[in-house]
């Protein structure tokens, strides 16, 4: 299991005015990541070191992002002001998780700005929806050249604290959440209000760790 990438979602200001405050903040540049034809979302990211990436996502006009459970958990999140959506775990093979939650992966996509695609499948959305400190899952289709990690960047993800139960997180995991899983900081603390992702803490070069 990898910790693959975190999402965050774009507040009322919108996409760009979110990335440019993130930029600030990381002293980096986030790439167009192109939009999501499945889902009604488009994106931006950002490369992280180890294999990981951070995207800003929002939620389009447009019937797929009505139907589609991630476009549905997207504008859920934008509606309540944006912030973390959550935390995303790739997996070589998704059929354990497709029989203990007695459902099927659904496949993914993104265009490039430049034309090419990007496709993957990913199963456990609904389960974020409903209590949001679960991560859900995914299965990489395409090239290693073409994935987002392919870029790698120079910020490290070093923490995440998440408000919840590591017990609840590692029953829908499947596997023991330690203090440190794939090399990241993983704290619960007790939640004020609804569960998740609430800090998200970057070790960026020259500047140190950042809290966002």
């Amino acid at each position: 299991m990898h910790l693959d990438h975190l999402t965050f979602v774009a507040g009322p200001q919108g996409l760009q005015t979110t990335v440019a405050e993130l930029s600030e903040a990381l002293g980096r540049q986030f790439k167009d990541g192109g939009f999501h034809p499945r889902f009604g979302t488009r994106n931006n990211i950002l490369p992280l070191a180890d294999g990981r990436y951070l995207e800003v996502v929002e939620v389009l006009d447009h019937p797929a992002a009505d139907k589609a459970v991630y476009g549905q958990a997207v504008r859920a999140r934008q509606e309540l002001g944006g912030g973390w959506l959550g935390w995303v775990i790739s997996v070589a093979d998704l059929a354990p998780f497709e029989q203990r939650l007695g459902r099927a992966a659904v496949p993914g996509s993104r265009q490039f700005p430049d034309g090419r695609r990007l496709e993957w499948e990913q199963i456990g959305v609904k389960g974020l929806m409903t209590d949001p400190q679960l991560p859900y899952f995914l299965k990489w289709d395409s090239p290693a050249d073409v994935l987002p990690s392919a870029l790698a960047g120079d910020v490290r993800l070093d923490a995440l604290e998440i408000a919840g139960s590591r017990e609840r997180v590692e029953e829908w995991v499947g596997c023991p959440i330690e203090e440190i899983f794939d090399g990241v900081h993983i704290k619960f603390t007790s939640p004020h209000g609804q569960p998740g992702v609430s800090v998200v803490v970057f070790d960026v070069p020259g500047r140190g760790l950042v809290r966002i």
